[in-house]
């Protein structure tokens, strides 16, 4: 007894210690972490704001929580985003110059997200044109998307799916967009004939299991136009389930209304991929938002995208994804920015991102851990990167390396 007794205490004592060691490793994150915010810890300066926009555009609580509304009044003039912001002349002229290279707007909604020091803001540096997006690089097309579309508005890549291209338009047209060839000088929804042809190709191929609507934003159709491609879609008996590409949540949270929510819920299972990439675009419309699109019983995803300046930072990355999972958005993937003209300042090595993964892998829950993935050019799909956890490999005898950096060796003899 007094053995077993020695022993439990000695187990003990051991169990303490990592306890200490574990709780370290815990704090370290949250010292750094502890000014990092979220818009819901800003919602007063949030709230300051928009009201300052809605003076400024003669608008009402009520126009305010209409989703036509805010993409009526996209902000996509320089002098009125000088008006709200204090721009200088100088900001206001860059913004002018790129923009009549690369199309922009912003809505409201997503500027109300913004701090008071703009210049750093990543809300601002995600949304407003910058001078360097004229610097020369990259391909409009590097995916070559147009050289994978056996139909029209189809985009096809991979054996069993596929995705539709179903309109340009966005209520926030991204600085690091990968589609900005197509954004053009006007919003163009996909023509009912091309849906047509897209929706025929996919009833006539049997082996299309999962089809992903996308644009532009998929979530920018109208309610009728959007229950016309789901019914459709249901009707095909080798579509198991169907996705949708889109940033509402993020930049427009509005439009996810319980009319559209009723919509979701009629046809499962519907699985919707956003795109946070900022503690800061977390707020309490977005979660809301979320709310109502979880009691649908559409299942969330996140792919962040990782951009230099925003978010390439792995305490950054880990309270996003932490947050997410707060707000019941799944981290799915962490992307590398593609090699699209004008976005090259937007890149980070890929040996940082891989890093990034290291930091998180053991220390957050795996479910706040997304996949780090590249596209290869040409087409060719997504490539998961991450860091090397196998260390040598011996005939039947492995070393593998934890994420604490300790090698230990397994034998794999069946």
């Amino acid at each position: 007894m007094r053995e077993s007794a020695t022993n439990t205490d000695n187990a003990r004592t051991i169990s303490l210690q990592r306890a200490e060691e574990l709780k370290r490793d815990a704090e370290r994150y949250l010292l750094n972490a502890a000014n990092i915010y979220t818009s819901i810890d800003n919602h007063l300066a949030v709230e300051q704001r928009k009201e300052s926009i809605l003076d400024l555009l003669n608008g009402s609580e009520e126009d305010w929580q209409d989703w036509k509304w805010q993409m009526r009044n996209r902000i996509k003039d320089a002098a009125l985003l000088g008006r709200i912001l204090g721009l200088s002349q100088t900001e206001v002229k860059q913004i002018n110059r790129v923009g009549r290279f690369y199309r922009w707007a912003i809505s409201p909604y997503y500027l109300s997200l913004m701090e008071a020091n703009y210049h750093t803001s990543p809300i601002y540096r995600q949304a407003v044109p910058d001078i360097l997006e004229l610097i020369p690089g990259g391909t409009p097309d590097p995916m070559q998307e147009e050289r994978t579309s056996p139909a029209a508005r189809i985009t096809r890549r991979y054996p069993d799916r596929l995705i539709i291209n179903v309109t340009n338009q966005c209520a926030m047209f991204c600085r690091h967009c990968q589609r900005r060839r197509n954004i053009g000088e006007y919003d163009v929804h996909a023509a009912t004939g091309e849906i047509n042809e897209a929706l025929e190709y996919i009833a006539a191929n049997h082996e299309i299991r999962d089809v992903l609507i996308t644009g532009g934003d998929a979530l920018l159709l109208s309610d009728a136009k959007l229950e016309w491609i789901l019914s459709t879609l249901k009707r095909i008996p080798h579509v198991e389930i169907v996705r949708l590409g889109t940033r509402t949540p993020v930049t427009l949270p509005q439009r996810i209304t319980p009319e559209l929510c009723n919509i979701l819920q009629a046809y499962p299972p519907i699985y919707l991929n956003t795109q946070f990439n900022h503690p800061l675009e977390i707020s309490n419309e977005s979660k809301l938002a979320c709310d109502r699109l979880v009691s649908a019983g559409v299942i969330l995803g996140n792919q962040s995208v990782l951009l230099r300046g925003i978010n390439d930072d792995a305490v950054i990355i880990r309270k996003l994804n932490q947050e997410l999972l707060k707000i019941r958005v799944r981290p799915y993937y962490l992307f590398q920015v593609k090699e699209v003209s004008g976005t090259g300042h937007w890149r980070c090595r890929l040996e940082k991102g891989m890093q990034f993964m290291e930091e998180m892998r053991g220390h957050t829950s795996g479910l706040a851990v997304p996949t780090y993935i590249i596209n290869a050019p040409r087409g060719k799909g997504k490539i998961p990167l991450m860091p090397g956890y196998i260390i040598a490999h011996e005939k039947k005898d492995y070393f593998l390396r934890t994420w604490e950096g300790e090698v230990i060796q397994i034998t794999d003899d069946l």
